[in-house]
């Protein structure tokens, strides 16, 4: 194995102390600005990179942000949202020559393992925290803590928390309105999201807000829990008895993949019998026939924004709002009967 280049064999190159070698590469201006350039250039050809952990003692920061997911929400590492999150979240973290720490716990007996190893531990400089269940009061007791942190969703009953997300009511009624007003269904059924969740509350709350807002009372809600099996035990459920729905809002667009299946296996008709609609846009409802009309959710750009927001958090930066709120847009394609050749995007 070849021998790692210290600050001291940079030193040597040049012809300096180390500590004057040190000093050189972080700017100092003690340092002629001929030698730093010497330094840098030794540096580059041997290949030396700086410790973090160096770098961290004498700047009292760990250049690094942690991504806490709770053990409640072990769904989220076999889903394309988690991807996106870290995606947005290593994109800023580069940006500000940090890394992410991605920090959560199997043992749901021990919840709160994810929190206490970022805020105990000071490997991290700040937290961000995502898909958290709405009973986790470890939640609240980092943001207490003092640690800089930023929630991704919504968090009503934490007025205090620096949050990003979207407004999963008004999306879901956008959802209800244009089955209703375009291709007039009136007989719907909302599959939910885990109810456990801010979430799944919301998007359900905005299922119902519509349906009375356009005086449909029949109205079907059976719970899922954002997987395709979720979703087509649901259709089964639906198909085996009562009234069949002419349109079908599911909660996310993993469940409306299932409930397709099990809707074709049955030889329902998609979208003559029953329009179908999903919501978040990850992937899956681009590429199922017929395409799901959905809500694309902005996943990697919430998920840059909260690490700016909380890179102004750890900098002190003031002015960082409390809450942030990106828009969403609607895709339309032919899973609700719209032109299966026309996909459009509507914002």
């Amino acid at each position: 194995m070849p021998k790692s280049v210290t600050l001291k064999d940079v030193a040597a190159k040049v012809g300096v102390t180390s500590a004057a070698a040190s000093m050189a590469l972080a700017g100092h201006e003690r340092i002629s600005e001929r030698t730093r350039a010497a330094v840098k250039q030794a540096a580059d050809e041997l290949g030396y990179v700086p410790s973090s952990a160096g770098r961290a003692l004498r700047s009292q920061r760990a250049d690094a942000v942690a991504l806490i997911v709770p053990n409640s929400s072990a769904h989220v590492f076999g889903h394309l949202y988690f991807m996106h999150v870290l995606t947005g979240m290593s994109t800023a973290a580069n940006a500000h020559d940090a890394q992410v720490i991605v920090s959560t716990n199997a043992d749901t007996g021990s919840g709160d393992v994810a929190y206490e190893r970022v805020m105990r531990s000071r490997t991290a400089d700040g937290a961000i925290v995502t898909s958290a269940a709405i009973d986790d009061d470890h939640v609240q007791t980092l943001v207490a803590s003092g640690l800089p942190a930023v929630l991704i969703g919504n968090y009503p009953h934490l007025s205090d928390a620096v949050t990003v997300g979207i407004d999963d009511v008004s999306a879901t009624e956008r959802l209800v309105d244009h089955l209703v007003e375009v291709h007039g269904r009136r007989r719907l059924l909302h599959v939910t999201g885990t109810l456990d969740h801010q979430t799944g509350l919301d998007r359900r709350a905005g299922f119902l807000t519509a349906a009375e807002r356009h005086g449909i009372d029949d109205v079907t809600v059976i719970e899922g829990d954002l997987s395709e099996t979720s979703g087509a035990a649901a259709m089964e459920q639906m198909l085996a008895g009562g009234p069949r729905p002419d349109g079908i809002v599911f909660a996310n667009d993993d469940m409306a993949v299932g409930g397709l299946h099990t809707l074709r296996r049955a030889g329902v008709d998609v979208p003559g019998d029953v329009s179908v609609v999903g919501f978040d846009d990850f992937g899956l409802a681009r590429v199922t026939t017929p395409g799901i009309t959905t809500v694309r959710v902005p996943a990697e750009e919430m998920a840059r924004i909260a690490t700016e927001r909380l890179f102004d958090l750890v900098d002190r930066r003031a002015g960082t709002p409390t809450r942030t709120e990106l828009p969403v847009e609607l895709v339309i394609r032919a899973s609700c009967g719209c032109d299966p050749d026309a996909e459009r995007v509507r914002t």
